[in-house]
């Protein structure tokens, strides 16, 4: 019996150690403010007690289907191009981007189009309309995926870019309250501007060749004026900055397809141009870097193709528009205006990789770093004048047995607290809020819930004439099933709250979760050890103050 005794108080004092050092680890130094700091390190304050910025953004998915469509469109037309099939025109709906509208294809071009469609675009459905048209709609579950796919990928997008910032602790999810929307929480920020642009901004960048003039038109009449009336085949009009020494807005036409796009950017960084102002220096993977290679090759000034002009398009604005003197590998310069903030932040967002659909801001909040010390104050004043009230309380009413309890709901405490701690060691990101003090409120009352089903069991066998010890074995097998139904059923109601809320509810349901875990071995272990080595210290027979 003592000899059990001796190795369960070892494990109890050994989890308590282990916690200790999940709240604390090892303090640079042993006073009020290096004990802070310690705490600090190891629970990571929630947006609520730290302050900073709360965002809920909208993921326009149609634009990545339009793109779809987009691309969609341009390969059938080199398709059918291929196979001397002509129509009036391809285009995509632009009420319904998941559809693609043929318009006066051939009676006999049905069966090529319906294997084109088949061999090329399995994500499309086709079927023939009147007058000669023919419509590809995306099959739905392409479309879900595609959705899906959209938010994701925008998700690790803004994640890079909030990482890139060196924010701590950020929350970055989906929105549970909404379709297609994503949640940011980011402590400690207080430039929201800045954050804004940099999470907002696309960063698309695309290569693409120029047509007409390296100096560009006033405007689209002009552009369409100096080029007959008609633009070249496979080209659009873009506006932009480029060319020209004046740096000021003009129309540009280049290429409809780019020749790289910004998923080929491998990456890039801020560098200094000849005349010494800030620029951008991006770097291709080597696919692209040999497909760019062997088209500035073949489009150069020595070359016959009198389109040797390349576009530098930044978020559907030309950059720069140049002349291709020379063969270019995996390496270009983006220059222009630059500052150099402005060119780490380009840099910063190009690494990261555009975002596939645009952002729209459906909620902005600033929490002020006064409000969240505000909050901590009166959370933790709340805590513990909860905490006192409830040890005087079970002092007062179970005496002796009230010691034990008090002792194990201060474990509880300490596990709770240093599970979060060793959490965020192991970077799973447990982060308290404001609801997760409630949490660890909530818990405390769970604890006390378990101590008084155990001690009115005790008592009652204690009245019905059983001896101390009896009395303990009879008390804590009877309540063990009732505390097992109780905290399962919470458990699993907090792990809804964890898995499906977000932000601070999800961090009420964490501390939750980890106090009713941490209240199932001390108000079961810890206080059934306590008990025993009371009662082996007295006499046989001798009362038990309960």
């Amino acid at each position: 019996m003592q000899k059990n005794l001796t190795i369960k108080a070892f494990v109890i004092i050994g989890v308590l150690i282990l916690f200790l050092l999940g709240i604390f680890g090892i303090p640079s130094k042993f006073n009020g403010d290096g004990l802070k700091e310690a705490v600090l390190n190891r629970i990571h304050l929630g947006l609520d007690l730290k302050g900073g910025i709360h965002l809920i953004l909208q993921v326009m998915v149609n634009d990545a289907v339009g793109a779809e469509a987009d691309h969609a469109v341009e390969l059938i037309k080199e398709e059918l191009q291929k196979r001397h099939i002509v129509i009036a025109d391809a285009s995509k709906d632009p009420d319904h981007p998941e559809k693609i509208v043929l318009q006066g294809v051939p009676p006999d071009a049905g069966g090529d189009l319906r294997s084109l469609v088949s061999d090329r675009l399995p994500e499309y459905d086709i079927v023939g309309g009147p007058n000669n048209t023919w419509i590809l709609t995306m099959k739905p579950t392409a479309l879900n995926d595609l959705k899906t796919r959209t938010v994701d990928q925008s998700i690790e997008a803004i994640r890079t870019r909030v990482d890139s910032l060196g924010v701590s602790e950020p929350v970055i999810q989906k929105n549970g309250m909404g379709n297609d929307q994503i949640l940011v929480q980011l402590p400690g920020v207080d430039d929201e501007g800045r954050v804004k642009d940099i999470i907002q901004s696309t960063a698309r960048l695309e290569l693409r060749q120029g047509f007409g003039s390296q100096g560009g038109y006033q405007d689209e009449a002009s552009a369409l004026r100096e080029n007959g009336g008609q633009l070249p085949l496979n080209t659009v009009m873009m506006r932009g900055i480029g060319g020209g020494a004046d740096r000021q807005e003009r129309v540009f036409i280049v290429s409809r397809i780019p020749v790289v796009g910004g998923t080929d950017i491998r990456t890039a960084e801020p560098s200094t141009g000849a005349d010494g102002r800030p620029n951008v220096t991006f770097h291709l993977t080597s696919a692209a870097g040999n497909k760019f290679r062997a088209f500035t090759s073949a489009h150069n000034e020595t070359g016959p193709d009198p389109n040797h002009y390349l576009a530098i398009v930044l978020d559907n604005k030309v950059r720069e528009f140049a002349s291709i003197r020379t063969e270019i590998g995996d390496t270009g310069e983006i220059e222009g205006g630059f500052t150099d903030q402005t060119a780490k932040d380009l840099a910063m967002l190009l690494r990261s990789g555009a975002l596939p659909a645009s952002l729209t801001f459906l909620d902005e909040r600033t929490v002020g770093p006064s409000l969240g010390a505000d909050s901590i104050r009166s959370g933790v004043r709340a805590a513990i004048w909860g905490m006192l009230a409830v040890l005087i309380f079970m002092l007062i009413y179970y005496r002796g047995a009230g010691v034990n309890a008090n002792v194990a709901l201060i474990l509880n405490l300490i596990i709770l607290l240093g599970c979060m701690g060793w959490m965020n060691v192991l970077g799973l990101g447990a982060t308290l809020t404001l609801p997760g003090i409630a949490g660890v409120i909530l818990t405390v009352g769970m604890g006390v819930d378990s101590n008084v089903l155990i001690f009115e069991r005790i008592r009652e066998e204690l009245r019905n004439g059983k001896a101390p010890a009896a009395a303990v074995d009879q008390g804590f097998d009877r309540a063990w099933t009732t505390i097992i139904d109780t905290h399962v059923t919470t458990i699993v109601s907090a792990l809804i709250l964890f898995f499906v809320g977000s932000g601070p509810v999800s961090g009420f349901g964490l501390t939750l979760i980890l106090g009713l875990l941490a209240n199932l071995f001390t108000a079961v272990f810890v206080s059934r050890v306590i008990f025993d080595a009371v009662l082996s210290r007295k006499q046989r027979g001798a009362a038990l103050s309960i």
